[in-house]
């Protein structure tokens, strides 16, 4: 199945969802107020539709409108593994990188003819801090403070040619991240159906300059500029649209959303990340009043990195930018709790868990494992 069939899927997902609710006339899950995410808005003329959205899948922003006036603060913690290699969709093996494909920087000083310091994992934490405002019924605006840690494990193959391991690589970085700002507007509602339009920017506020020892392949250790991808930000103001479509009826609720960061000129290194694109469709269901299960599907493309920092060098797959982006199918599974008596009235719990389905990745690339976010809310 190819990644342009697996598209149309999705899409077809979200667009069947669409035709169905054009057909409803409920208007949405009445059972109770969800209070942890948007305040009191059960009491707000106009958003008593919005319920049953509250609890779509965590990995989806964008959905909710905050009452004028109201505030929801959230922190989430999300991580990320990827082990193993991959050429497009065929898995490779360290000896196989190391003995087969080719250093783009071969021919420089002390540069070996093949990759000879190979990945075998990376893992990726990432903190965030968010804080919403209804500036008014249909406008709610926010930001986002993450702080990200990242450590990569690589083996290093002695000499220039062979298959014969020298040792181990650790290599980690860990700092403040990217701030995001960023606005939702509510287009359309009619009824339990809805259309939010949103706008995001995001800040050159995370490092691209981070550096650790790395071995090379001649047994030295010298403190080196980090690969792409264990940079803590993009170095460019990138711009973030998204479009989200969402419905519901009785204990069922269901979306689409659309998404992409467009990437504003190359940063003060002299490159930009790829430009990205992704299509998302979900359904759930509430058990009870109090808890949201959810169930969703995305598929993402990426473009490789655009331009070359001139002190990310190396026999290394992530020293090269054509070895970034690709595209992906990733499914979904998610749980949202909500605490409806007692101290903890008022707050919501939930997490996600991600697994891909589908990697299409440029160039040599550490595949994707699994992904998982857990997050608290609570709206004042």
């Amino acid at each position: 199945m190819t990644f342009k069939t697996i598209l149309a899927l999705v899409l077809g997902t979200g667009l069947f969802a669409g035709t169905a609710s054009a057909q409803m006339t409920t208007t949405g899950d009445m059972t109770g107020h969800d209070h942890a995410m948007m305040g009191h808005e059960g009491h707000q003329p106009g958003h008593l539709g919005h319920k049953a959205h509250h609890h779509g899948p965590l990995g989806v922003m964008g959905r909710h409108i905050l009452p004028k006036g109201k505030f929801m603060l959230a922190y989430r913690i999300g991580h990320m593994q990827m082990q193993g290699s991959r050429i497009g969709t065929t898995d490779v093996s360290p000896a196989f990188i190391a003995t087969t494909v080719p250093n783009r920087f071969f021919g420089l000083p002390g540069q070996p003819p093949t990759l000879r310091v190979v990945p075998t994992e990376m893992r990726m934490t990432m903190h965030m801090l968010g804080v919403m405002y209804g500036a008014t019924d249909r406008l709610t605006v926010g930001a986002m403070v993450p702080y990200v840690s990242k450590s990569m494990s690589a083996l290093t193959f002695a000499g220039p040619a062979g298959a014969a391991v020298l040792g181990g690589n650790k290599m980690a970085s860990e700092g403040l991240g990217d701030i995001r700002l960023g606005a939702h507007y509510e287009a359309m509602r009619k009824g339990p159906r809805s259309l939010n339009l949103g706008l995001g920017i995001s800040l050159p506020t995370g490092s691209i300059t981070e550096t650790d020892v790395m071995l090379t392949p001649m047994g030295t250790r010298p403190l080196r500029r980090m690969a792409y991808g264990m940079q803590l930000g993009s170095g460019t103001v990138d711009l973030m649209p998204m479009v989200t479509w969402q419905s519901a009826r009785g204990r069922w609720h269901w979306g689409a959303q659309a998404h992409g960061v467009i990437r504003l000129g190359k940063n003060s290194e002299g490159y930009a990340l790829g430009d990205e694109a992704a299509l998302t469709a979900w359904t759930g269901v509430k058990p009870a009043p109090w808890l949201s299960l959810s169930g969703r599907i995305e598929a993402k493309t990426a473009g490789r990195i655009r331009g070359q920092d001139p002190f990310i060098a190396g026999p290394m797959q992530g020293a090269d930018p054509l070895n970034y982006g690709g595209e992906t199918v990733t499914m979904f599974a998610g749980a949202d709790l909500g605490v409806m008596r007692g101290p903890l009235k008022g707050h919501r719990m939930g997490m996600e868990l991600g697994v891909p389905v589908y990697q299409d990745l440029n160039g040599v690339q550490l595949k994707r494992d699994w992904s998982v976010v857990f997050a608290w809310r609570k709206a004042f």
